[in-house]
């Protein structure tokens, strides 16, 4: 057992036990994988009293216990995984176990935000040390009835067992419990010992999102609720001047029309008839500001390329001068277009703007910050204003921002009841919060054999590489290392992006050093394994990462092993890729195919140093599911600009990956004791890097540009 020590109350324990920086929840799940009207076992029944060990975990009078989830759930499993954490450490059986998701409450949850795949890493220790603490405090209660020493006592799957063959459910204590001392120290499980954590469980909301259950935002529904949909300005930099709304208040079922900014509002009783009446809106638009269009940026991005930075992100020796000796310097650049979100789930959100309180609720996966912001723009104190949680139908970083949580408060103020607004597709993709479009030039000069120079300089719409990205490879692998970054500023609104800056950072650094390893006349996996030897020292003294050269070249050795790297048969091309983000380590190897002269991902064989893997079936969801997204927009995503429009307003005319085109994906684990790591986001950045190295062994041709499509049909 690893003791810890606590510093809890039972009005904040979630929050006083998290760890620096993170947050944590503590809660249960009925009957895990049940909703909560419905049990597995039918021995059992649900609880007729509760007893609350704490603020955030309750037990039933039968043994039942239930546990809020707090983060919210985007598809990335939170909702089942944390739970187990605390499962595991309170030592109850995992099928009388009820989870339900929290409401924002900030007095009793830290960091309810759904991002940068930290719920799970962020949480470990408070989840942990909530359920251990819950146990012991059980402990402390059977061992009081049966007037013996707690140490003496142990616990199995809700059970408290005396020395003395004494036997007791915790649904017997919890009232005792309830009562007890906190305790100031806890025993936490020896990894060896766990049972829940390791070992598949299945989505505790498998069955109410196959039975068509209203698990999502926009199921929601409230008595006197009206839909809104809102007419946005068609092009960025662009203002509202005019509007004639007389057609649109003629549609049938159509209520009201009301202008919020430089938008327009149309409330009616279905979605249906709102935006058949947004469609009847006649309105007179004004540019304010530069109409842009994605030429002008291509060139002043390759302009900024060849700037030199003010300051850059990353200087070690002189690389200059490593280029000025250099027998060769290779260079190349690598470009990305903007991509929109594309989550399955529209962007949605109720609210319920009354006198005395607002009531929001929906799809967000930042509760607290949505909440603050709608309570500036209303003019009320954050108190004041409630935030549920739904599920979500994908996030990928849209659902950070909330602009659409506020638009719908402002709409209920002005309309004075209650609403739901609904986005369409075509809004979605109009007026979203794009990836930036970047570029990339990556240099590395050759002496005798040796990499002896590299520098990245890099040109991002609106944002830059985030400060600590340049300190992992190949930071530390050359003497001389440099990263300069520019910020080209536009008025097309930019953000977070599944894998925000490394998701074509890693495409980009990984295609460059397959070209390089060929240019060298070297295996592209040795090279990067004798690379990262060269890296340790200085990675392994940067305290503020989890980033482990050690670690990376244990999961390179690893999907390298599996693929049988080097060893494919005839007409079976390999790409190699290696990325660390998102504080884990993953090396994939993508396997391909020619078919008629046509390229096909066939397969990808994945390796991921993510520390201990909580939920192993989710955690191979998540990572194939980012191997599929990030190889369909390497070759396919992009939107462009032309005087302020994006190209794409649906799906006619955007391609993604389709299920006949998704390779199959062979997942493995490094396995070791070390905390939980981020999965939500690794595995996307590597695979577009994987696919274009296997294209190049396939067809002779290095792919600069994303989407790959363009420069050549990859797919049918």
């Amino acid at each position: 057992m690893t003791i810890v020590k606590t510093h809890i109350n039972r009005r904040s324990f979630f929050k006083t036990t998290a760890i620096a920086g993170g947050g944590m929840l503590l809660g249960f799940s009925w009957l895990a994988s049940c909703t909560p009207d419905k049990v597995l076992d039918e021995a059992l029944t649900m609880p007729s009293e509760w007893f609350n060990i704490n603020a955030f975990l309750k037990i039933g009078e039968n043994g039942v216990v239930t546990i809020m989830s707090p983060n919210p759930e985007i598809g990335q499993n939170v909702k089942t995984s944390m739970p187990m954490i605390v499962a595991e450490e309170l030592d109850v059986d995992w099928k009388k176990v009820i989870v339900e998701q929290a409401p924002l409450n900030t007095e009793e949850f830290s960091r309810q935000v759904a991002g940068g795949s930290q719920s799970i890493r962020q949480g470990w220790e408070g989840l942990r040390k909530a359920g251990a603490t819950a146990r012991q405090m059980l402990i402390n209660a059977a061992a009081k009835r049966w007037e013996i020493n707690p140490a003496d006592c142990s616990t199995s799957e809700g059970m408290v067992m005396g020395p003395n063959g004494e036997k007791i459910g915790y649904g017997e204590i919890a009232a005792e419990a309830a009562t007890m001392d906190i305790p100031t120290e806890v025993a936490l499980k020896e990894t060896a010992d766990f049972k829940i954590i390791g070992s598949d469980r299945g989505n505790v909301d498998m069955q109410g999102i196959l039975t068509g259950q209203p698990l999502f935002g926009i199921d929601t529904r409230r008595e006197g609720m009206k839909y809104a949909v809102a007419l946005r300005p068609p092009a960025f930099g662009q203002k509202l001047v005019r509007f004639d709304d007389s057609a649109a208040r003629a549609v049938s079922g159509v209520s009201d029309v009301l202008q919020f900014g430089d938008k327009i509002a149309v409330l009616a009783n279905s979605t249906w008839a709102a935006m058949k009446g947004k469609k009847a809106l006649v309105a007179e638009w004004t540019q304010d500001s530069p109409a842009e269009s994605t030429a002008d940026h291509d060139a002043k991005m390759l302009e900024l390329l060849n700037t030199k930075a003010a300051e850059p992100l990353r200087k070690d020796g002189d690389v200059e001068k490593a280029f000025a000796e250099a027998d060769q310097v290779l260079e190349r650049i690598y470009e990305a277009p903007f991509l929109p979100h594309n989550c399955m789930e529209p962007m949605n959100f109720f609210a319920d703007v009354r006198a005395d309180e607002v009531e929001l609720f929906g799809p967000i996966q930042t509760p607290a910050g949505t909440r603050k912001r709608v309570a500036e723009l209303l003019g009320r104190e954050e108190s004041q204003v409630k935030v549920g949680m739904s599920r979500m139908g994908g996030g990928f970083g849209r659902r950070l921002y909330g602009d659409f949580a506020l638009e719908a408060a402002e709409i209920s103020k002005l309309s004075n009841s209650p609403i739901q607004l609904v986005f369409s597709r075509e809004d979605d993709m109009n007026a979203g919060i794009y990836r930036p479009a970047s570029k990339y030039k990556i240099q590395a000069s050759i002496k005798e054999g040796k990499i002896t120079g590299y520098k990245l300089t890099e040109v991002a719409i609106n944002s830059h590489m985030y400060g600590l990205i340049p300190n992992f490879f190949p930071a530390g692998a050359f003497e001389n290392f440099q990263v300069d970054a520019h910020v080209l500023e536009s008025n097309i609104t930019t953000g977070a992006w599944r894998a925000p800056y490394t998701n074509f950072l890693g495409s980009a650094e990984n295609s460059f050093f397959d070209e390089l390893a060929t240019t060298m006349g070297v295996d592209v996996v040795q090279q990067r394994l004798d690379l990262l030897e060269q890296a340790k020292p200085i990675a392994e003294s940067d305290e503020r990462i989890q980033y482990s050269p050690a670690r990376m070249q244990d999961a390179i050795r690893l999907v390298a092993d599996k693929a049988g790297w080097g060893k494919a048969p005839e007409g079976v091309y390999q790409g190699f890729s290696a990325y660390y983000s998102h504080n884990t380590h993953v090396a994939e190897i993508a396997e391909l195919t020619m078919e008629k002269g046509v390229a096909v991902v066939k397969k990808v064989y994945c390796a991921i140093d993510c520390g201990i893997v909580v939920n192993p079936i989710a955690a191979k969801n998540q990572a194939e599911g980012g191997i599929i997204d990030g190889i369909g927009h390497a070759l396919f995503g992009e939107l462009t600009f032309d005087k302020g429009m994006p190209s794409s307003t649906n799906f006619n005319s955007y391609r993604m990956i389709r299920m006949p085109e998704a390779p199959e994906v062979e997942v493995y684990f490094v396995e070791n004791d070390i905390a939980p790591t981020g999965l939500g986001e690794p595995t996307l950045p590597p695979a577009g890097g994987a696919v274009a190295n296997a294209l190049f062994q396939a067809t002779g041709k290095r792919f600069y540009k994303q989407p790959y499509f363009k420069e050549m049909e990859v797919l049918q």
